[in-house]
């Protein structure tokens, strides 16, 4: 019994993270209240104050969902020992793309990102200190390993940062780019050249 409620919560808590989700993405930061999560989560008015006794303990439980979902993302990524600049592009534009197809999560994130500027706790977890940054970090050090790119563990966290980058240009949909074609680029160049 004990087991089924704490079940409970925890889905009501996902419940109100996705919907807080849904509404930043639409309309940004300041369309995070617990009356609008309430309705737009389908919730009798107060539930989410239960869950979230204030502004910022809300913004914590989206914060909480999008670190959980993202690390989804990124669990299955397959990497051979030795690759080629195109098989390189694949895997990083493949993993990317699975991060695209959540792009309320990607709207929100980058719209928290600002909304968070003075709060270095969460602010934290949704960058560096976010707890599937350690991960993709040593993912984009293995890939550019494999690429054989010399201070492969140096220079990981700048693809996670030019991953990021890229995604977040595509989640405000800034202008056309072709993701793929930029990758190819990059890998290309830090093939080609002595670093």
């Amino acid at each position: 019994m004990q087991q089924s409620r704490r079940g409970d919560r925890m889905r009501r808590k996902e419940e109100i993270a996705d919907a807080g989700i849904r509404l930043i993405a639409r309309g940004g930061t300041h369309h995070l209240t617990h009356r609008l999560v309430d309705t737009e989560a389908g919730l009798p008015k107060g539930s989410t104050s239960y869950y979230a006794r204030t502004r910022r303990d809300l913004i914590a439980l989206v914060v909480q969902r999008l670190s959980d979902e993202s690390q989804h993302d990124v669990a299955d990524v397959v990497i051979p020992e030795t690759i080629g600049v195109k098989g390189a592009t694949e895997v990083l534009a493949t993993a990317m793309q699975r991060m695209r197809r959540r792009a309320d999560a990607q709207k929100a994130r980058f719209a928290l990102m600002f909304e968070l500027r003075e709060d270095n706790e969460l602010r934290g977890a949704l960058t560096a200190e976010a707890p599937v940054r350690a991960g993709l970090d040593q993912i984009a050090a293995r890939l550019l390993s494999a690429l054989e790119v010399p201070d492969a563990d140096i220079r990981g966290p700048e693809l996670v940062a030019l991953a990021d980058a890229l995604l977040m240009y595509q989640a405000v949909d800034a202008a056309p780019i072709d993701i793929v074609r930029i990758i190819n680029t990059y890998f290309a160049g830090l093939a080609a050249k002595p670093l």
